[in-house]
């Protein structure tokens, strides 16, 4: 079974030889793919350095495209070349220690089917960027994908086959590549294991090219994807609400209006909704056969909960339509969320990640 280790690298410091020159004394190892993200002939006698190594592969991009396509190249160089191989993604910075590469490395050979993360707990002297990155970043995926992990932004990780497959086809290249990583977990029901590795930071971490506003711009987009089609459909939902109410007001009574009009405005809302929730904030595989049936199932009880909260709230608390509507909506948009992450786009029984205590 070979193990292949993928190391992007942009702008290098002496760690990355350093890094490769301690990999050659692994034997696991049979392949070290270095790829040069764009640095640029400043780093060229680095990258010559690197190259001088037995069992070193250096691939180069003409110009800097982001650390998640630095990885996919590196990923597709050791899918060519052994399609089963065990795939070890590092960093160039230093930041991952000898001893837990080897560990994780050998976590992920007897967990050929799970996502093995090495996961830093961040303590002693951790830049605060850093530590308050990875707080903030592990709720809100708390949140999205239901299961809290130690470290969402590590760099040492070891990808099963199918996975390093698949993350080939995600349109992210910068740093969200790796958050991308995760939410691919989930929608495949892909095992996460995490293994403690240490804390590791160089300088305060002064080699790193994170950006500290548009990186993480990024990555949150990517996690508040489903707040942002929410949005757009809530939008929907009231305008399509608000006209049918404005049409069937003088016709009918306030309780049959109120049952039109938001039958009418979620049947709009909600072909646009599964659309947008399926492809573009849960990327879900799912078949529209098994998806479908209960996602509409979903809407006609959530459907049903908001009616009878609506007509509560305007009968017999006096309150105005249009904020009833805002009321019985908010309320019911975290348990949709849920209901719609765990039950209508994914498919069963993903554990959560588990930690490996070695």
């Amino acid at each position: 079974m070979r193990t292949m280790v993928v190391v992007p690298a942009f702008e290098p410091s002496e760690a990355l030889v350093d890094l490769v020159a301690q990999l050659q004394g692994v034997a696991d190892v049979h392949a070290v793919v270095v790829v040069d993200d764009g640095s640029g002939a400043e780093y060229a006698a680095t990258f010559e350095r690197v190259k001088r190594f037995e069992n070193v592969r250096l691939l180069r991009h003409a110009v800097n495209l982001g650390k998640g396509a630095a990885l996919k190249t590196g990923i597709n160089e050791c899918l060519c070349d052994c399609p089963d191989a065990v795939i070890v993604t590092a960093d160039a910075d230093g930041q991952h220690l000898m001893d837990d590469i080897r560990r994780v490395a050998h976590v992920g050979r007897i967990r050929r089917d799970a996502l093995v993360l090495g996961v830093r707990d961040f303590r002693g002297d951790v830049p605060l960027r850093s530590r308050l990155g990875n707080w903030l970043t592990r709720h809100i995926l708390r949140l999205v994908l239901g299961y809290m992990l130690l470290d969402t932004q590590t760099g040492l990780r070891v990808l099963p086959a199918s996975l390093a497959r698949h993350v080939m086809k995600l349109a992210s290249r910068g740093y969200e590549f790796e958050l991308d990583m995760l939410i691919a977990c989930k929608h495949l029901s892909v095992p996460i294991v995490q293994a403690r590795i240490e804390t590791v930071y160089l300088k305060q971490n002064a080699s790193s090219h994170f950006n500290p506003l548009l990186d993480s711009m990024r990555i949150y987009f990517a996690l508040l994807r489903f707040a942002v089609s929410s949005l757009t459909t809530s939008v929907l939902d009231n305008l399509a609400f608000a006209l049918l109410y404005w049409i069937s007001f003088a016709a009918l009574p306030v309780e049959a209006a109120l049952l039109v009009s938001q039958a009418g405005a979620r049947l709009i809302a909600g072909a646009y909704n599964y659309a947008a929730v399926k492809r573009v904030v849960f990327a879900s595989r799912a078949r529209h056969t098994r998806a479908l049936p209960k996602y509409l199932l979903l809407v006609t009880i959530a459907g049903a909960t908001s009616y009878l909260l609506m007509s509560y709230l305007i009968v017999k608390e006096g309150m105005s339509v249009l904020a009833a509507k805002v009321l019985a909506e908010s309320l019911l948009f975290l348990p949709n969320f849920v209901i719609q992450r765990d039950l209508v786009f994914f498919r069963a029984g993903q554990d959560e990640p588990s930690v490996d205590a070695g």
